[in-house]
């Protein structure tokens, strides 16, 4: 949410402490004017996994030390290497927004009300990598401004990656959201504040809560479950009635007339198209039984099927949007290096996805580029494949999106 936009509302609030002085025929202006923007068409930015630890951190002003303790890797900047031999040098140390390349331009010109990412990396100085896991990913707190540049709004925590570097590499992560001014949603000192949602204010009396967990099937160790007395992550451990009830009786304290519920997962492999049905079940029992109108899935390094259930969006994955496995070859049929933005307008009044547009993007020497026109069509002929098998379509609009269609 826009800082401006922020403060104009929170302007308007305070007006209407005092409107004890005003004439009944403005007051029935600002209720009309109020009443009007409350139905106002609400416009998300999702996307996948933000890893900007690591290979990434590397190319940042101020990289972390490079130890790493992976079976076939020392040394964070190899990953680097690997990326310049497969598409040139990186002109490290490179600029905050860097990174981000095209998408600035793309979150400039939909301006979405509101945008959300799965952050998965811990962002500390800690050493303490947490042990036998295999892969540890870190950024270091001085480069966070790279998140910043964006003007994120929240970042999702409840991931397999977040606790890489202990306890205190979270709390130290929870330390640096907060204290640029992000909410963060999935994680925390204890299970209270890691099951709590965001809550955003948008102008006109309109909300948008966001929950965030995540599924052991992701890779999450289950002792990085948070507890009333440690930190962690909001963890579920199956996909079934006990923990859907679970979570309607969150969003049913929570969740008011105009509110739209966003529940962002972590869950499921890195590579394949398959839906697990399980995944599918849960996500239905979300909207019928929770009342949730979106389903923001990741853990998945490539976008999957995207279905629309009582027109309610379900992105069951995502895909990395940034990531240093730029050069490695392994799953190189699922194009790993090719992104989306997705960009999903909602009505506020009945919870309905009145739009879903996706921009395509490719990561390349650690930054995001406009796709070339080769891949945008593989990426379209894909993505409108897996969109078929579940009841959707995908089509290039006249603006160079992809937007999908359903019955």
């Amino acid at each position: 949410m826009q800082r401006r936009r922020l403060l104009s509302y929170l302007g308007l609030g305070l007006l209407g402490l005092c409107s004890g002085a005003l004439g009944r025929e403005k007051r029935e202006q600002m209720r009309h004017k109020k009443r009007g923007a409350n139905s106002k068409p609400v416009t998300l930015f999702l996307c996948g996994d933000v890893m900007t630890g690591r290979g990434v951190d590397q190319i940042l002003p101020y990289p972390s030390s490079p130890e790493i303790y992976e079976p076939y890797m020392t040394s964070a900047r190899d990953y680097v290497k690997i990326a310049e031999e497969a598409n040139g040098p990186i002109p490290a140390p490179v600029a905050f927004d860097y990174i981000w390349g095209d998408a600035l331009e793309e979150l400039e010109q939909v301006a979405p009300d509101l945008r959300l990412i799965n952050l998965e990396t811990a962002v500390t100085r800690s050493d303490a990598y947490w042990p036998r896991k295999g892969i540890n990913y870190r950024m270091h707190p001085d480069n966070f401004p790279c998140i910043e540049s964006t003007g994120i709004d929240a970042c999702i925590l409840a991931n397999n990656h977040v606790l890489d570097w202990g306890y205190k590499g979270l709390e130290e992560t929870l330390d640096t959201v907060a204290a640029a001014g992000m909410k963060s949603v999935g994680a925390g000192r204890n299970s209270r504040e890691a099951e709590d949602p965001a809550v955003f204010e948008l102008p006109g009396g309109r909300r948008v809560i966001v929950l965030a967990f995540a599924h052991t099937s992701s890779g999450v160790p289950p002792e990085w479950q948070a507890d009333p007395e440690r930190a962690g992550i909001f963890l579920i451990e199956s996909l079934n009635d006990a923990a859907i009830e679970k979570i309607a009786s969150q969003v049913a304290a929570l969740k008011q007339a105009g509110d739209l519920m966003v529940i962002s997962i972590h869950w499921g492999g890195n590579w394949g198209y398959r839906i697990p049905r399980e995944q599918q079940r849960f996500a239905y029992g979300l909207i019928d039984r929770a009342a949730v109108d979106v389903v923001h899935g990741h853990s998945s390094h490539h976008p999957r099927g995207i279905e629309i259930y009582n027109d309610r969006p379900i992105l069951y994955g995502c895909g990395d949007f940034l990531n240093d496995y730029e050069g490695i070859r392994s799953h190189s049929e699922y194009r790993g290096d090719l992104a989306l933005m997705y960009f999903l307008t909602l009505d506020p009044r009945s919870g309905r996805l009145l739009r879903l547009q996706m921009t395509p993007l490719q990561i390349r020497r650690f930054r995001l580029h406009r796709a070339s026109k080769p891949d945008t069509q593989w990426l379209a002929q894909t993505m409108d494949r897996e969109c078929r098998r579940l009841g959707a379509s995908l089509r290039r609009n006249a603006g160079g999106r992809f937007e999908l269609y359903w019955q």
